[in-house]
């Protein structure tokens, strides 16, 4: 199914509006039923999962790279091959993307990033936004961080 479409309906279920007309909204799932993925714990309590899965959306929580050497290139690259495992244990693919959001720690790597970062999403590329972040950097000395939604 191409990604226009599966946004309509993702819309039109949020605002209760069929694609032809008004109609009811389909059921809601509720946290109860959301599927979380590699849950991260801060002194034994969860604090934030890889990927969370509601329906047939999956969210993945921002991916870095926490590793020498500190160059963008390897920076962007450890981050997409992250963000494509992410991506399969939650039954998606890197085609499957919706959204992308880029996160830099200096706005002077953004030619750097986009070399590596083109064409990894397929023939029909997600939106992406990409921002420079402000004082203190990306967390972990990470030159990017990436987070991303895409559908199963």
């Amino acid at each position: 199914m191409e990604r226009r479409s599966i946004v309509k309906k993702m819309l039109a279920s949020i605002a209760g509006i069929s694609v032809l007309g008004f109609a009811k909204a389909s059921p809601i799932q509720t946290a109860d039923e959301k599927e979380v993925n590699n849950v991260t714990e801060y002194e034994d309590v969860p604090l934030f999962s890889g990927s969370t899965r509601l329906g047939n959306m999956i969210f993945v929580a921002g991916k870095g790279a926490h590793v020498e050497p500190f160059e963008i290139k390897a920076h962007t690259e450890i981050v997409l091959k992250e963000l494509e495992t992410e991506l399969k244990k939650a039954g998606s693919s890197m085609e499957k993307v919706l959204k992308v959001n880029v996160y830099l720690n200096d706005i002077a790597d953004y030619q750097g990033m986009n070399e590596v970062y083109k064409g990894r999403f397929g023939k029909k590329p997600p939106v992406r936004t990409t921002v420079a972040v402000a004082k203190g950097g990306v967390p972990g000395n990470s030159l990017v961080e990436m987070d991303c939604i895409a559908y199963v």
